[in-house]
């Protein structure tokens, strides 16, 4: 894991694009991702095709990557038929197939970057909701107690903390005790993570929590998998602390789930995307990126606008 402090430094010096969608993007590809177990099935399945999409958004111009583990969670695995064993090894592949992806992707520049330029691998720990896989990450509700909460997390925090990955990143939690349970996880010495939430009031929990017990291993608060529209509100929730930490943000597309027709519907263009990207920046926000109906090309225009404002260095 990469120092905390290092990467809130690193975060707070420049704005950085983080990485878009993975499952939908999957599914556009041609990939069902409609069992339980989502885009870990194709890690499972096609590892290769996870591969190809972190270098996808490499090339597009990503500073981060997040893992494919938001959905792999030992219970969930258990249910559907695999074992400890295949649940760990799936944990472990995840990292691994994003580290493959940076190191081909490094080796494709052939130039040497300096360390505070190589991408970043962030390994997702998703949500109770996600483990649920009935839309609960997005309106909480668990009935589970913070210490339950962080219990069920533990197990694959401990072996993530061990794999290649720079940070964790702590998605979509809609839970007051969840957003607790981050950050008892997050004091554990020398572990960098950040915390983003799918609700205001999880994200005006997570604001007291820090004010509270600021951990040391927080190195970003924020939101993800909200609509764009929404993420100033969230920006304007989290600014005091700003001063301590970094602010991370990556909205959905836009588009909106038709459960009774079973589509998306609504705007997905990346130009406006960006529009909107515009004014997170402006707002606050230090890192920015995509989540649902998110792809590469979203990530292409986010690059081209922070390189507008602020030009890479060679």
């Amino acid at each position: 894991m990469k120092d905390p402090a290092e990467l809130i430094k690193r975060f707070k010096s420049r704005v950085h694009v983080l990485d878009g969608g993975l499952a939908t993007e999957l599914e556009k590809r041609g990939h069902d991702i409609s069992g339980k177990l989502w885009s870990a099935q194709v890690l499972l399945e096609d590892p290769g095709a996870i591969e190809q999409l972190h270098y996808d958004y490499l090339k597009a111009g990503a500073d981060i990557i997040i893992t494919s583990s938001y959905q792999l969670t030992f219970q969930g695995m258990k249910e559907a038929g695999y074992t400890h064993e295949q649940a760990e090894d799936a944990l472990w592949k995840s990292v691994e197939v994003a580290v493959k992806a940076r190191d081909r992707y490094l080796s494709d520049l052939k130039e040497d970057l300096p360390e505070d330029r190589r991408p970043l691998i962030a390994a997702s720990i998703g949500p109770y909701g996600a483990y649920l896989a009935d839309g609960s990450e997005y309106r909480g509700k668990y009935g589970q107690s913070c210490e339950e909460l962080e219990r069920f997390h533990r197990e694959r925090f401990d072996l993530l903390i061990r794999s290649e990955a720079d940070l964790l990143a702590f998605e979509t939690s809609p839970e007051e005790d969840e957003v607790n349970a981050y950050f008892s996880l997050l004091e554990t010495p020398e572990v960098s993570g950040w915390i983003t939430t799918s609700t205001s009031k999880a994200a005006t929990a997570a604001m007291n929590f820090y004010d509270v017990i600021p951990s040391k291993g927080i190195v970003a608060l924020g939101a993800n998998c909200v609509g764009p529209s929404s993420i100033s509100e969230f920006i304007n929730q989290y600014d005091w602390v700003n001063d301590h930490t970094a602010i991370i943000v990556y909205p959905n597309s836009g588009e909106g789930w038709d459960a009774e027709h079973r589509c998306w519907v609504g705007e997905n263009d990346a130009e406006h995307f960006a529009g909107h990207a515009r004014e997170w920046i402006k707002a606050g926000a230090n890192i920015i990126g995509g989540c649902c109906r998110t792809g590469p090309e979203h990530i292409a225009q986010l690059r081209a606008l922070v390189d507008s404002l602020s030009p890479r260095s060679p």
